[in-house]
């Protein structure tokens, strides 16, 4: 104890209540600058942020662009399907005629293969065919050649006399059947034949080939001889 009977404290404890009062309180340990802290949220138990104005105008825009550009595909696809039908009922409309057409020419041209009117050479007599003879005495350029000659569409060979010289000429012409009937043998008279070329149908010579074609609307092509 002191001398003035009061006790003494203990060393390194106050003993000024004033300066006690007054002395600063250390602050505990702040944080590191630049650290924060991280909030973690429940999504079972958090609830949902209300949208703003701007978005729900954001998303009410998009959907709109997306409903339109769906209705712009859909109208696309139905005007290319629209078009894909109408050529392919063009095309088969098409395909439909060509093939008409050519069934009607096919049927046309075998009937009239076989209601053809055959062409040979006949001798003349009083104007109307004689009898069949050779299909040469009706070319030009073999009458020619055997000192025959043409005119008007007769042929005239020469008839050559036993001693030499000519003694005369044997005149020729072509000659066309009825229609669907075949050239008489050669030698054999040219009955129900006439001189006068069948207009509109189809001549074939004696060795089928056409002459003159006929029938379905194409024109006639003449072969060579004479009515």
């Amino acid at each position: 104890m002191a001398d003035d009977d009061r006790p003494q404290r203990a060393e390194g404890t106050p003993h000024d209540p004033l300066k006690q009062a007054t002395e600063p309180v250390q602050p505990e340990p702040a944080e590191e600058a630049g650290q924060g802290r991280i909030r973690y949220q429940d999504p079972e138990h958090t609830t949902a942020r209300e949208p703003t104005l701007a978005e729900k105008r954001a998303r009410v825009a998009a959907e709109k662009r997306r409903d339109e550009q769906h209705r712009a595909e859909r109208e696309a696809a139905a005007r290319k399907t629209q078009k894909r039908r109408r050529i392919m009922i063009g095309g088969g409309a098409t395909v439909g005629v060509v093939a008409l057409v050519a069934a009607m020419y096919s049927a046309s041209e075998i009937s009239n293969q076989a209601n053809a009117s055959e062409q040979y050479c006949a001798t003349e007599q009083s104007g109307q065919p004689g009898t069949r003879d050779q299909d040469q005495n009706c070319d030009e350029n073999y009458v020619n050649s055997h000192q025959g000659y043409t005119s008007g569409g007769m042929f005239f060979m020469p008839i050559f006399l036993p001693g030499g010289g000519i003694g005369g000429y044997n005149s020729y012409r072509y000659a066309y059947t009825p229609a669907g009937v075949s050239a008489p043998p050669v030698g054999s008279p040219a009955s129900g034949s006439s001189f006068n070329r069948p207009s509109g149908s189809t001549i074939k010579d004696t060795t089928g080939k056409t002459v003159q074609r006929g029938g379905f609307g194409i024109s006639s092509k003449t072969g060579s001889g004479g009515s």
